[in-house]
Order: structure tokens, then C-alpha cells, then sequence
């Protein structure tokens, strides 16, 4: 696979303690990016940005992209590749570009909540130097629009959790949304690779370090700007059905206690289930419904395909 490189004129030169991962498909990352920009002349050289392109194929969004990484004061190691590699491969990459000793996963789509982000992360490695430690994940800046309003619905109550909740569970409130992880840890436990599609490779992947190192919670929250429709969230939620049965067989001794888990247990056990999913899922689809309705309903369509993995 063809990697190019384009390093802006801060990179050679640097020696950080964080490294900020961020891979991106299809999305233009440029206003998270002058964002992270804005807090450079206070982090005393401590964070540099690696951005990986998985493929998109867009000569005007690259173009774009190299202009403003060469702008930047922050250094910046642009990573644009030739075909898509998938979130695991891409991350692990990610992750052999760095060169600080802590590794920030961010995705594209975040904004930050707080106008100290990374010095936050930052005085938090020279304090403290955790092995794992997640952000929070907020929809404070999201889009509002009614046709995010299943999603915006289902992750207020299931992601957007207030850190000392989180803190009762830890492995199980991690995404690489917003996650920071010392690289030996990286190192010791990477992203399984047989994930494919979309979710749970990080759950699973904290459900495996979990069992060796501590993971902690902070409140340093970033927005998710990326909501999806209910029928791009449907559809996203057909391809993790394999993913989740993986997690499943590996770590069935955690899984067993979440909620998702439980409902795919139980409606196994209805019959008839092929017959009735598809219409869970055009309930969650009908517009006319209440969103709580729709959330609802689409919250059983995940469980029911789930059943066939468990």
C-alpha cells in the first residue's frame, strides 16, 4: 500500500510527550486541527499531530490539508494513504509514526470542549504519567438537527457519561474518541487487526488492557460533531454484529454484565426472530414516531441482531 508523507516545517525539530493519533476517512479534519492549533504556544513543544488520510482518494481535501498542516505551529506529520486499511491497521500505523512516549487517540470528528485540551493532557502525563486514561465524550457542540435526534437521543444516555459513573466501569466507557494511553501499554496490547467494519474493536481492545493496567477517567470532555441518521446508525450497527460475537468469545467473563449482552441473551430466545426484526427497524426509521419511541425500537433492532452472536 502507497503511504505518502508530508511533515510541516515544526516536525523535524520536535521532541513531544504526547503524540495526538488522528485517522480520518472521508471527513475534513482542518477546524479540529486549527483548534488544537490555538494552544500551541502553550504546550512548550510537548504535543505534535499525526494525521493519517485511510484512503479517501480526494486530491482537493489533501491539497487542502497539506496547506494548513504547514501553517501550523504545532508539528504535524501527514500520513495520506493510496486504499483504505480499515480503524485497527490504521491506528497501529498511526501509533509506529508517533514519537512521543504518550499517544492520544482523537478522532476527526471531535471538537473540544475546553480551550485548555491539551494542556490538560498534558499536565496530567507530567503529573501523574497513567497507563489509560479517557477524556469524556459530550454532544455539547453537535448539530441539533431532527434528523440526528435518535442518535443524539441514544448517546446522551449511553456515552455522554459524567466521569465518576464512568469511573465504576472503566473499560467499558473507553473509545478512541477521545483517549490517551502510555505507549509501553500500547505496546503490550495493540488493536486486534481481525476487527472489521465498524465497533467494539475499542471496547474490546480496553476489555484486554484492563486485565493488566488501571484505567482512569478524567473530565476533559470533546464534542462528537459526527451524529448519524437512524438509518446510517442502523446500518452501522448491522456491520458490528460480527464484532460484537468476537467480543463475545474473547472476554465473556466482562461481557456477561453488559446490558447489551443480556438483551441479545434474551431475545435469542423469542421466536420468529427474522420475521420480526425488520420491523423493529422500520419503527426506529418512521419519522412520525416520538424520538424515545424510535430510540427505543432501535435499540432492540441492535440487541436482535446481536442474538445471532451470542
Amino acid at each position: 500500500m502507497k503511504a505518502t508523507l508530508t511533515d510541516n516545517p515544526s516536525w523535524a525539530a520536535a521532541a513531544p510527550t504526547i503524540s495526538v493519533l488522528m485517522p480520518f476517512l472521508r471527513d475534513d479534519p482542518r477546524e479540529l486541527l486549527v483548534r488544537l492549533d490555538d494552544e500551541a504556544s502553550g504546550l512548550n513543544g510537548a504535543v505534535e499531530i499525526v494525521l493519517m488520510d485511510d484512503g479517501t482518494g480526494d486530491a482537493a481535501l489533501t491539497q487542502g490539508l497539506i496547506a494548513t498542516v504547514q501553517a501550523m505551529a504545532l508539528p504535524v506529520r501527514l500520513i495520506t494513504l493510496s486504499t483504505n486499511e480499515g480503524r485497527s491497521k490504521g491506528r497501529n500505523r498511526l501509533a509506529e509514526a508517533a514519537r512521543g512516549a504518550n499517544l492520544l487517540f482523537l478522532d476527526s470528528d471531535m471538537r473540544p470542549d475546553r480551550p485548555d485540551f491539551l494542556a490538560t493532557w498534558a499536565a496530567l502525563v507530567e503529573a501523574d504519567k497513567p497507563a489509560v486514561a479517557f477524556g469524556g465524550f459530550s454532544l455539547d457542540q453537535a448539530p441539533t438537527d431532527s434528523r440526528f435526534a435518535v442518535h443524539r437521543s441514544m448517546a446522551l444516555k449511553s456515552e455522554c457519561v459524567p466521569c465518576a459513573e464512568r469511573s465504576l466501569t472503566p473499560e467499558k466507557y473507553v473509545y478512541t474518541s477521545n483517549l490517551l494511553v502510555r505507549r509501553d501499554v500500547f505496546e503490550t496490547e495493540a488493536f486486534d487487526p481481525a476487527f472489521s467494519g465498524w465497533g467494539w474493536e475499542d471496547v474490546e481492545w480496553a476489555m484486554r488492557v484492563s486485565r493488566r493496567f488501571q484505567v482512569i477517567h478524567i473530565d476533559n470532555p470533546a464534542t462528537h460533531m459526527g451524529l448519524d441518521t437512524t438509518s446510517a446508525l442502523a446500518s452501522k450497527y448491522e456491520q458490528s454484529a460480527a464484532n460484537f460475537g468476537r467480543v463475545v468469545a474473547k472476554h465473556p467473563d466482562i461481557i456477561a454484565d453488559y446490558p447489551s449482552f443480556k438483551a441479545a441473551r434474551t431475545l435469542k430466545r423469542v421466536p420468529a426472530i427474522g420475521l420480526w426484526r425488520p420491523l423493529v427497524k422500520q419503527a426506529a426509521l418512521a419519522g412520525f414516531l416520538p424520538t424515545p419511541t424510535r430510540a427505543f425500537a432501535l435499540r432492540v433492532y441492535r440487541a436482535a441482531l446481536y442474538a445471532d452472536a451470542v
